[in-house]
């Protein structure tokens, strides 16, 4: 590592922990990285619960290296270095990591293994909170996933981490020309990805909800508890992008199309037309989620996560999500 500083307060812990092993006060002193490494695994890997474990397995290297760390880094640098690799060495194994063909009009791919990321787990650190929503919500996280894994690493520790080069190519054992390289092909398939987005992702960005976009959730939520088409319809843009994750077949289709297809595919009919809903956020997006009670049940159980896109008043994108068997979103269960 090249980082010129002075040793600092959890650079000197840490190395006193690892001379002599001290495992509680290691776990002390990596554990406060932990939310902000899972977010990192996540915008490589595009999946909370891969996030997860190789978080989990980022820590368990760290403990098995920690002799080799001297301070000559920041104690961060080294984790994130840590952390890369690991997504690095999982997606070299698995082949069904990779963006798939969307029957879409235009070309185009879907992330089937795409998962929300829970707003409560992002980290707490102010500066990261700034820059967490533009690239943390879905369309990033997707665009990222088209993206070779080398070039998708070199792209999150420059242009969303804001690494130099240097440091980068240190990290992934690279020459600086090669990050160089790899970080201008990286950064035209962004734009091809996100054409409609700004590219400064570093720069400050508000991760608050807008009124605007809390008032057509708002809107949302009571069109579906009435079972309002009329409704729903006024709020989805006539060129909505629609998928509901991990089913494939990701479409742009008319307000009216979509739901149109949703009553022939048994949603407000007898049934399924008990609704309550609550909001939440992920990945820094408005959420609805969706509660059914079916005729012979006391309780409205949870059915799924509606994720929102919303531009202009309207709904641009709706991304839903199975929300059962996800116990991470922290979401009840019946109400």
């Amino acid at each position: 590592m090249t980082d010129a500083r002075l040793l600092g307060d959890d650079e000197a812990a840490f190395i006193a922990a690892a001379r002599s092993n001290d495992a509680a006060q290691f776990a002390l002193i990596t554990e406060r990285y932990r939310r902000e490494l899972q977010v990192h695994c996540y915008r490589m890997l595009a999946n909370y619960e891969d996030a997860q474990d190789l978080t989990q397995e980022t820590f368990l290297r760290v403990w098995n290296k920690r002799e080799s760390f001297k301070g000559h880094a920041a104690l961060r640098t080294w984790l994130y270095r840590i952390a890369t690799n690991a997504c690095l060495d999982f997606l070299e194994k698995r082949n069904d990591r990779t963006p798939v063909p969307a029957e879409l009009p235009d070309p185009g791919s879907e992330v089937l293994y795409l998962q929300p990321y829970p707003d409560r787990m992002l980290p707490e650190d102010p500066q990261e909170s700034v820059v967490a929503r533009e690239t943390i919500e879905l369309a990033f996280i997707v665009a990222v996933q088209h993206l070779p894994p080398r070039q998708r690493a070199v792209f999150i520790l420059r242009d969303v981490l804001g690494w130099p080069a240097s440091k980068a190519a240190d990290a992934l054992e690279l020459t600086v020309a090669s990050v160089t390289s790899a970080l201008q092909r990286a950064r035209v398939t962004m734009r091809e990805q996100l054409p409609d987005r700004r590219l400064d992702w570093r720069s400050p960005a508000t991760h608050e909800l807008s009124n605007d976009e809390r008032g057509v959730v708002k809107s949302y939520i009571d069109a579906h508890e009435r079972n309002d088409l009329d409704g729903l319809m006024s709020l989805l843009r006539d060129d909505l992008r629609f998928a509901m994750l991990p089913e494939p077949g990701t479409s742009v289709i008319t307000a009216k199309d979509a739901v149109d297809g949703w009553v022939s595919g048994g949603l407000f009919q007898r049934g399924h037309d008990d609704w309550r809903c609550i909001t939440t956020t992920v990945n820094r997006m408005p959420a609805a989620v969706l509660y059914l009670r079916t005729p012979d049940d006391p309780e409205y159980r949870l059915f799924t996560i509606a994720v929102l896109h919303i531009v202009d008043g309207k709904i641009a994108e709706l991304t839903g999500f199975d929300a059962t068997d996800k116990p991470w979103l922290g979401l009840p269960p019946t109400l």
